[in-house]
Formats: structure tokens, sequence, C-alpha cells
């Protein structure tokens, strides 16, 4: 698989415990101390545990200045699309372009519909998506906005504020059409390990590149995003080892599969420490010595 070139950039996926705001708040605050690219956070309205995502986040805007900020993915099913493009554009611009927007189509479907949500087919959640990407675009490219649709119809609104940046779209993904629709639509793809090892990321960015090339676009357009998860020690598996291990396995994926960004799942600040100061740099490193 090709690299695609792509400037890495490294982040942190916090658990928005609501019970451990502060070391959340803390947590995030270092993250940017040392120099990482990204704080996201998943999205799970009724998740009775969790802090609300798009709350924290304009929190974490205001106390933050240079680290951008994501949803990882936002919940579509709970959040109309006119509303989340009218609060990401907010934000974006009280953040001075910091904002990154991933969005998926719904899963825990019970959950959702317990809390009002509809319940939707597969067929139904991707055409929804679609719908939505179209909307929120329109939405920040202003003016008024018409678009009919099964899901989310527009008569006549009128768009605004714009965002202070073209806000990339991101689509966690992994089914045919998904993948087609990401190809074709999105700004960048974010799986997650355990969904897409290793072993499945060429398959999933082959499809993806095809879908992206069908659609008339440069396969490097959409930038490839993966959710990590690990811990720093002894071991041999995936991210299991020593930093150095990490480096060269990050490097590798990399360099094989075109992962242009790195997320990890981290609660620590001896984690998010490890990952800025011992993995990120020798990553960068290593990559760049191996483009040449």
């Amino acid at each position: 698989m090709p690299d695609y070139g792509h400037a890495l950039e490294f982040g942190v996926f916090p658990t928005p415990d609501a019970d451990r705001l502060d070391d959340v708040l803390a947590l995030v605050a270092l993250a940017e101390e040392l120099g990482l690219d990204v704080v996201s956070f998943q999205d799970h309205p009724y998740q009775r545990r969790h802090l609300d995502t798009w709350t924290l986040l304009s929190v974490l805007g205001a106390r933050t200045s240079s680290i951008k900020l994501a949803t990882n993915v936002a919940s579509l099913p709970l959040r109309p699309p006119v509303v989340l493009a009218k609060a990401a554009a907010t934000l974006d611009r009280v953040t001075s372009g910091r904002v990154e927007l991933g969005m998926g189509s719904g899963a825990f479907w019970d959950a959702i519909e317990a809390a009002g949500g509809q319940r939707r087919t597969p067929g139904q959640a991707v055409d929804a998506l679609i719908e939505a990407i179209g909307v929120m675009r329109d939405f920040w490219a202003g003016g008024t906005v018409f678009r009919d649709g099964e899901y989310y119809p527009v008569r006549g609104l009128k768009a605004g504020p714009a965002p202070a940046h073209d806000i990339p779209i991101w689509v966690g993904a992994y089914g045919p059409r998904m993948l087609r629709v990401t190809g074709a639509l999105a700004d960048a793809w974010v799986p997650s390990m355990g969904y897409a090892d290793p072993s499945r990321l060429g398959t999933l960015s082959a499809a993806l590149d095809a879908a992206a090339t069908d659609a008339g676009r440069r396969p490097g357009q959409v930038r490839r995003i993966y959710n990590i998860g690990g811990s720093f020690g002894d071991g041999g598996g995936l991210l299991q080892g020593r930093p150095a291990q990490w480096v060269e396995q990050l490097a590798d994926l990399a360099l094989q599969y075109g992962i242009g960004t790195f997320i990890l799942a981290a609660d620590t600040p001896d984690t998010v420490r490890a990952f800025a100061n011992d993995v990120a740099p020798a990553v960068r490193e290593a990559v760049a010595e191996e483009r040449g």
C-alpha cells in the first residue's frame, strides 16, 4: 500500500468520564503542553457515565490554544446535522480554526432509541450520513440552503456563521458501502484497532483508494487516522513493548498503510508523556528518514 506523504500527527483519546473531570482537563492540558496535535472524544449521549462531548470540547477550546479538537465520532442519529454544523462552526470560530468533525452513522441502536433517536437499518444509516454531510457542507458554505432528503430535508435555511476554516470531516467506516462513501465524500477515514487491526488495514485501505479514484479524487486526499490502544512494558505484541518497539511498529504502519494520524486511547499522564516524548518524535524521524 502507498505512503501518501502526509505530515504525521499524534493525538490522545481520553475517556470522558464525568467522575474524573479534573483528570480529563489536566490530561488535555498536558497533551497540549507536550506538543501533541489533537485531542478527540467519543460521543455517546446515552452513556450516563460520560460527559457531553460538545460541552466538553467547548470548555477545552477555552482552556487551550493550539491543540485540535475532534469528535471521534459524533453520534449522528442524536445530533441533527444543522445543529451539529452550527455547533462545529461556532467552536471553530472560538478556537481560531481548531475543530475537526468525526462522524458515525450510528451504533448501539437500543440506546439511541431509548434516548429518543430513530432506529435505522444499516442501509438507512448510510443514506442518512450521506445526506448529513451534504447539509453540513452547504451550511458551512453560507447563504440560503435548500436540500431535499428523506432524513434531513432543509428548505430555505439561512446558514451561518461560517467556520474559521474548512472543517475536515472524518468518517468511521468498515463495511463496503461506508468505505465507498468515505472515499467519495470524507476528508479522513478513522478506523480503530480492534475493529480494523493491521491485518485488515491493507484490504480496507485498498477499497478506500478505489472508492476515492472512482469519485474522481486522489486517494491521498483522504487522510488515514488510526485510533490505537496499548501499554508500555516488556511485551512483544503490537503496542505492548517499550517505546522503541512502538516507534518501529507505528513507523511501519505509516509507511505501509499510509496512516497519517495516530490517536492513542490514554487516561494517565505517564502514558501521555511516554507517547509524546518517546514515541511521536522518533516516529516522525524514522518516517522522514525512510521517505528520504
